[in-house]
């Protein structure tokens, strides 16, 4: 059945009305219900008349009457149905038109709110403080007396709320396994939960259900990167709305939150890019810092000709070197190989060169020196069960002899102006393995000026990929070969060596020491 047409009839059926009055001329009256009376909507009104006559003939589906002057029942009859199932059609495509006004006109806020989020999202680069504007925009146009942003923390495996608009509720953070959590579950499932006030939410193994406080909404944040499935990056929490949430609120808030998702992957690359930039710089300032511990060889250009170099693997290393200008006009050296790299490897090798600097400046000899600096490491090396390989000498050209101790480093010669060169063994095994109340010490003899001492680790010599008992004899061959050059020449050399045949060996820390005293 056709709807009620109001005594104002819609613009369209006024059309109607008109092209009816046009096809029949002024004999045609249509009247409709004015309070008390009847008025004519179609033709002219007779003054005295109150209402259509007795040959009126009713619109079906329509509380109008008409009238068409001379014309037979039958006609009349059939044009009144015919009107009526025009104006019936065209009443229904005049409300069609309002609905549809009245829908845009209540979702005009929700579209022009979405259009504001793209713009906030692309201006502002803190998601914290995009975040509280869209979540107040948000709370205002779906009459939420709070709104929250939830962010999942993939390393803790948590949510942690990174922002919120409006009355008290949780502060979070909220681990992703909670079975009590309506917002884990929201985001685990990756699915939305509309809860209306005292609706009870299952949560599964959670045995201390309740009812719902309020009107609560919920939906996932989600980020669908170029390549590859989309994953849920969030939750946001809309609660206290008057009435309820409908379905169409839960459309624009998933909406918001596909826009939001984005942006909270945009912040965590942002987030992660810094943070590299940040240890890139700490990364640097420790290489430098590290190298300036090792000592400028500059000063002892007048007392001794000296040559070395320190690479780490890493920005940071556990490779390390020392000379002390000693009373008696001697020259102790040390050279020292923590087992690991990188930055507990470069703490070990600080405290090392420390306790040594101390203990060699008061002219301990090399045994007592290994000692008290093993009692100063024990407890740190027993904490990052790492092992220091480390050799300490003593050149006296005076007594022609060098005396020294060697914990575990294997790769210590003394390579003569003449003659083969010679090992200067292991007299005690590193530092780490096992406590030693005691170290030895052993003394070989020392051509002052001519002799050269060559003190390497082994990165150095595992770099020519020819094992390590291979690789070493090619480095101590070289330096013997090379011996009457300049120290410097001999390092330059015996390092471009490694650099062309080891460059695909895995990086490890590489020092040598040359000294000719």
């Amino acid at each position: 059945m056709p709807a009620t047409l109001s005594p104002a009839p819609p613009r369209h059926a006024r059309d109607v009305l008109d092209d009816l009055r046009r096809a029949y001329g002024e004999c045609v009256r249509v009247w409709a219900p004015a309070g008390e009376g009847w008025r004519p909507v179609l033709g002219p009104g007779v003054d005295g008349v109150p209402g259509p006559g007795d040959d009126a003939v009713a619109v079906p589906g329509t509380d109008y009457r008409l009238e068409m002057a001379g014309a037979a029942p039958a006609t009349v009859d059939g044009a009144a149905r015919f009107l009526a199932s025009t104006l019936a059609r065209v009443t229904r495509h005049d409300e069609e038109i309002r609905s549809f006004s009245r829908e845009i006109s209540e979702r005009y806020e929700e579209i022009n709110l979405l259009y504001s989020i793209s713009e906030i999202l692309g201006s502002i680069i803190s998601l914290e403080q995009a975040a509280g504007i869209i979540l107040s925009e948000v709370a205002s146009i779906l009459g939420a007396s709070r709104a929250a942003l939830w962010v999942h923390d993939a390393e803790a495996n948590r949510l942690d709320l990174a922002a919120v608009e409006g009355g008290d509720g949780h502060q979070g953070p909220i681990r992703v396994d909670d079975p009590c959590s309506v917002t884990a579950a929201v985001f685990r499932e990756a699915r939305p939960v509309i809860l209306a006030p005292g609706e009870v939410y299952a949560r599964g193994e959670c045995h201390q259900e309740q009812p719902q406080q309020g009107a609560f909404l919920s939906v996932p944040v989600s980020y669908t990167p170029p390549e590859g499935e989309a994953r849920t990056v969030g939750v946001i929490n809309l609660t206290g709305r008057p009435g309820g949430f409908s379905a169409g609120d839960l459309k624009l808030l998933s909406a918001i939150a596909s826009q939001i998702g984005a942006a909270v992957e945009n912040n965590r690359l942002i987030e992660e890019s810094l943070r590299q930039e940040r240890i890139v710089r700490e990364m640097e300032l420790a290489h430098d810092l590290q190298l300036k511990l090792l000592p400028p060889l500059e000063q002892f250009a007048s007392y001794a000709e000296v040559a070395a170099r320190c690479i780490p693997a890493e920005s940071v290393g556990g490779d390390f070197y020392h000379l002390f200008r000693l009373p008696g006009n001697r020259l102790g050296v040390l050279i020292g190989d923590v087992s690991s790299h990188g930055f507990g490897a470069a703490l070990i090798m600080a405290l090392t060169m420390s306790a040594v600097a101390i203990h060699a400046s008061e002219g301990d000899p090399p045994a007592e020196v290994l000692r008290r600096t093993h009692l100063a490491l024990i407890d740190e090396l027993e904490t990052t069960e790492m092992y220091l390989t480390l050799f300490y000498g003593v050149i006296d050209p005076a007594e022609g002899t060098i005396a020294y101790a060697n914990a575990g480093h294997s790769h210590a010669w003394r390579v003569p102006a003449e003659g083969p060169p010679q090992r200067l063994a292991v007299t005690d095994p590193p530092f780490g393995i096992i406590d030693r109340s005691q170290y030895g010490e052993a003394t070989a003899p020392w051509e002052g000026g001519r002799d050269l001492l060559f003190l390497f680790t082994d990165g150095l010599s595992d770099a020519l990929e020819r094992g390590e008992v291979e690789g070493e004899r090619i480095l101590v061959d070289e330096a013997a070969r090379l011996r009457d050059r300049p120290a410097e020449e001999i390092v330059v050399r015996l390092f471009a060596r490694v650099g062309e045949e080891g460059a695909t060996v895995p990086p490890d820390d590489r020092t040598a020491v040359l000294v000719r005293f």
